[in-house]
């Protein structure tokens, strides 16, 4: 009942990208303005200053960092002119029903792997030609508590254990912040603040983790600008910044859920791809179809439904997904 729902949902969708697709041509696109990043590096190098940055990984290339100081759980350092660290308790994300990144076999971890591998063919394979930014991968919901911020920290480790991928998780729900907490670690400034701020970089609020292939930013504090700061062209120049500067990068920016909140439109225009997580006997039919109206047609679009049942699991309980993007290779 759960598919034939979101399919006929996706079929509009699938209908104006077809369309849309038809009329791209296949031009170089004009240079990109000189990103905020590259402007960094122009000026730590000025400086002579030693602070590490980060460098595209090849397929087959091994990146090694200093070792850090050792911290507590939760903390934030900055030693030394070392980036931003948070450091997670990943044994006690792993008994909370995480997605576990040592090498024990879970159910969620091949459920978030074969979710993984759309997204991935997405991202670089055939239809990337035709989508824009699609590294860039949005994660929403219809309303709250149906589960948006669980699948973008799972999706987050799940890319995090590809050995030529890395990723970089954003907090763009800047009104009800959830990604830091979910994690429970204590950052300092985010998103908020780097947009607000024209002297920072996005290193001041990039933080590295002891997942080594995996960075955050966090939400920041909220503001009462957050719809414009997040239209603002700081923050579309980042947004080119992330999707070209590591072509290996994967993206993902967990935003506030769709109905009713503009910051999730505008997000919204920056991705490539969006999942959409769906609650199985509460997520309506209605509220589908005004999600797919929210984004454009061109983008790729996954359901994940969240809390389904399986009637062969033992304890009746199941996470489970249906996963149909809008326009097909």
């Amino acid at each position: 009942m759960a598919n034939n729902t979101i399919e006929k949902a996706l079929q509009r969708q699938r209908e104006a990208a077809a369309r849309q697709a038809a009329q791209q041509a296949e031009s170089a696109q004009e240079d990109k303005k000189s990103s905020t990043i590259e402007r960094t590096l122009e000026k730590q190098q000025a400086a002579k200053t030693d602070l590490p940055v980060e460098t595209p990984v090849t397929e087959g290339q091994v990146k090694t960092k200093p070792t850090p100081a050792k911290s507590k759980p939760g903390a934030a350092v900055n030693a030394d002119n070392e980036a931003l660290r948070l450091t997670i308790d990943l044994e006690e994300l792993d008994e909370r029903g995480f997605v576990s990144v040592s090498n024990a076999r879970k159910l969620i971890n091949e459920e978030y792997r074969e979710i993984k591998r759309k997204l991935l063919r997405n991202a670089f394979g055939a239809l990337s030609k035709t989508l824009n930014n699609s590294n860039i991968i949005m994660v929403s919901s219809a309303r709250p508590s149906e589960g948006k911020t669980f699948t973008a920290i799972n999706l987050a480790l799940s890319f995090a254990a590809e050995q030529d991928k890395t990723v970089l998780l954003v907090d763009a729900d800047v009104l009800k912040p959830n990604v830091t907490r979910t994690l429970r670690v204590n950052p300092g400034e985010g998103l908020m603040e780097y947009l607000l701020d024209e002297n920072k970089d996005i290193s001041d609020v990039l933080y590295r983790t002891n997942v080594d292939k995996l960075r955050i930013i966090p939400a920041g504090q909220t503001h009462h600008l957050s719809t414009e700061l997040l239209a603002s062209e700081r923050m579309n120049e980042t947004i080119d910044e992330f999707s070209n500067r590591y072509p290996d990068r994967i993206v993902i920016i967990d935003t506030p859920p769709l109905i009713g909140i503009n910051e999730s439109a505008v997000l919204a225009s920056f991705a490539g791809q969006a999942v959409i997580v769906t609650e199985e006997g509460r997520t309506k039919l209605n509220d589908i179809n005004n999600i797919v109206d929210r984004l454009n047609p061109d983008m790729a679009v996954g359901f994940v439904v969240n809390k389904a049942v399986n009637e062969s699991a033992d304890n009746g309980n199941y996470y489970g997904y249906y996963y149909g993007s809008g326009p097909s290779e």
